[in-house]
C-alpha cells in the first residue's frame, strides 16, 4: 500500500510541475519552495512516509546531493562559453576566492563568539555555508550559452567554482577537529588539499573534456560515427572526470566544471576538413527525422553545437529531477532537527551582513554597477552544496553533539534561503530584465 501511495504522490507531483511550471515562473514562488513544503509534509510531522533522518542516512544523502551537484556543475561549465583568460571571469574568480574566504572568516568569528564553537567547528560551519548553490540558483544564472549578461555570468561562475574551492576549507575544519591530516604547519593541507586539489582538478577535468570532445567530433565529422547517445556521452564524461579526480586526490567538483568548460570550448575551432561523401560509410537509417539530425550532427560547423545542446537539454532535465529529490529530502529532514535560538540571529546575519560585506569587499577595482553588486549580494543562495558538505563532514566521524548543532543551523539556513530567495527571485529578476532591455533600446 505504501509503495502504491508513493507512485500516486510522485506521479501527481511530476504532472503538477509539468502542467503548472509556466505559472510558477510568473509568481513569487519557486519549485524548490514547493518541494520543501511537500517534503516536510511527507516527513514524520506529516504523513510519515519519508524517513530522512540525517544521522541515520547520512551516507545516502551525501551521495544524493553529490550527484545533484556534479550534474549541475557540468551544465554550468557548458553554459560558461567564455574562455578562462577573458576579463569576464574576473568577478566570478574574485567571488569564488576572495569573497568566499571573507565569508568563511566572518562565519568563523560569529561561530566562535556567538555560537560557542571551537575554531575547527567554526571553520567547518563557515565552509559548509560559504558555497553558493549551482542547483537552486538556476533562475539567476545564465539562461543558455548565448547569454552574455555579466551579472548572471558572475553568479553562474561563482556557483560553479566555489563548490570546489570550499572543499579545502572543509578539510581544514576537519583537520582542526582532528579528523583529517593537515601536516606539520599545515603543509599537507596547502600542498595537497589546496594547490594540488584545485590545479589537479582543473587539469584532469579540462584534459578529459578536451580529449573526449575532440574524439567525438573527429568520429562524427570524418567517419560519421558516434552520432547518437549524447546523453551517454554527458553522463560518461561526468563520471569519468569526477571518478578520476577523486582517485588522484584532487577536487572532483572542479574537475567536472572544467570538463564542461573544455568541452564547450571545442566548438570555436571546428574542423572544416570533411571527407568527401563517397568516402564515408553508408549508415542505414529508416527514420528520416533521425537521419536529418544525424546529418546535422556530422557537419563540421554543427558537430559540437549539436552535441553540447543535446547534453544541456538532457542534463537540465536530470538537474530538475535531482532538485526535486534532494529538496524533498531537506524538507523531511526538518522534522528530525530543532530550531536553535541562535539561528534567529545567525541566519539574518549571514544573508544581510556577511554575504553583502564579502561581495563588496571582494569587488575593488570592478566596473560592476551598483545594481549588479546589489543583486549579487542578495542572491548568495545556499542549498544542495551545503547539504553535501554537511553530510560529508558527518561521515568523517563528527562528535554527535556538534553534529546536531551543525545539522540544525545548516538546515535552517538552507530552508530559509530556499524560501526568501524563492519569493524574491521572480520580481527582482523580472525588474532587472526589464531595466536591462530598456538600456539596450536606449
Amino acid at each position: 500500500m505504501t509503495f502504491a501511495l508513493w507512485y500516486a504522490i510522485v506521479g501527481t507531483l511530476l504532472l503538477t510541475m509539468a502542467i503548472g511550471g509556466s505559472l510558477l515562473q510568473r509568481l513569487p514562488l519557486s519549485t524548490a519552495m514547493l518541494y520543501l513544503v511537500i517534503g516536510f509534509g511527507l516527513g514524520p510531522v506529516g504523513l510519515g512516509l519519508l524517513d530522512a533522518d540525517p544521522l541515520k542516512h547520512s551516507e545516502l544523502f551525501e551521495h544524493l546531493s553529490e550527484i545533484a551537484v556534479i550534474i549541475s556543475l557540468f551544465i554550468t561549465g557548458l553554459k560558461l562559453s567564455v574562455p578562462m583568460h577573458h576579463a569576464r571571469w574576473f568577478l566570478p574568480l574574485r567571488l569564488a576566492t576572495v569573497s568566499m574566504i571573507i565569508t568563511i572568516s566572518l562565519i568563523t568569528i560569529s561561530g566562535m563568539l556567538g555560537l560557542g564553537l571551537s575554531l575547527g567547528a567554526a571553520v567547518l560551519l563557515g565552509s559548509i555555508l560559504a558555497p553558493t548553490d549551482p542547483v537552486l540558483a538556476s533562475d539567476v544564472q545564465l539562461e543558455d550559452p548565448a547569454d552574455r549578461d555579466q551579472m548572471r555570468f558572475s553568479l553562474s561562475g561563482e556557483g560553479g567554482l566555489n563548490d570546489g574551492t570550499a572543499f579545502p576549507f572543509v578539510m581544514l575544519g576537519l583537520g582542526l577537529l582532528g579528523l583529517h591530516e593537515l601536516g606539520a604547519g599545515g603543509w599537507k593541507w596547502i600542498v595537497v588539499d589546496v594547490i594540488w586539489g584545485i590545479c589537479g582538478g582543473l587539469i584532469i577535468g579540462g584534459t578529459l573534456g578536451h580529449l573526449v570532445g575532440k574524439l567525438v567530433i573527429y568520429l562524427r565529422v570524418r567517419h560519421r560515427e558516434a552520432l547518437a547517445l549524447d546523453e551517454f556521452l554527458a553522463l560518461g564524461l561526468i563520471a569519468l572526470a569526477y571518478g578520476t579526480a577523486l582517485l588522484l586526490h584532487t577536487l572532483g567538483f572542479i574537475a567536472v566544471l572544467a570538463a564542461g568548460l573544455a568541452l564547450r570550448r571545442i566548438q570555436e575551432h571546428p574542423d572544416d576538413k570533411i571527407l568527401p561523401q563517397d568516402t564515408l560509410p553508408e549508415i542505414p537509417i529508416k527514420n528520416k527525422l533521425l537521419a536529418k539530425a544525424k546529418g546535422i550532427a556530422a557537419e563540421s560547423a554543427n558537430a559540437n553545437t549539436q552535441m553540447t545542446h543535446a547534453m544541456l537539454n538532457f542534463n537540465e532535465q536530470l538537474e530538475r529531477f535531482g532538485e526535486l529529490v534532494v529538496v524533498l529530502t531537506i524538507g523531511a529532514m526538518l522534522s528530525y532537527t530543532f530550531l536553535p535560538p541562535a539561528a534567529l540571529w545567525f541566519t539574518p546575519l549571514l544573508f544581510l551582513f556577511i554575504r553583502p560585506v564579502s561581495v563588496w569587499v571582494g569587488f575593488p577595482g570592478s566596473r560592476s554597477t551598483l545594481e549588479h553588486r546589489g543583486l549579487i549580494s542578495w542572491f548568495g543562495i545556499r542549498g544542495i552544496g551545503s547539504i553535501y558538505y554537511l553530510m560529508y563532514a558527518i561521515n568523517q566521524g563528527l562528535d554527535p553533539a556538534l553534529t546536531q548543532q551543525l545539522v540544525a543551523i545548516t538546515l535552517i539556513v538552507v530552508s530559509t534561503s530556499i524560501v526568501v530567495h524563492g519569493v524574491s527571485v521572480t520580481p527582482l529578476m523580472r525588474r532587472y530584465t526589464r531595466r536591462r532591455r530598456g538600456r539596450r533600446l536606449n
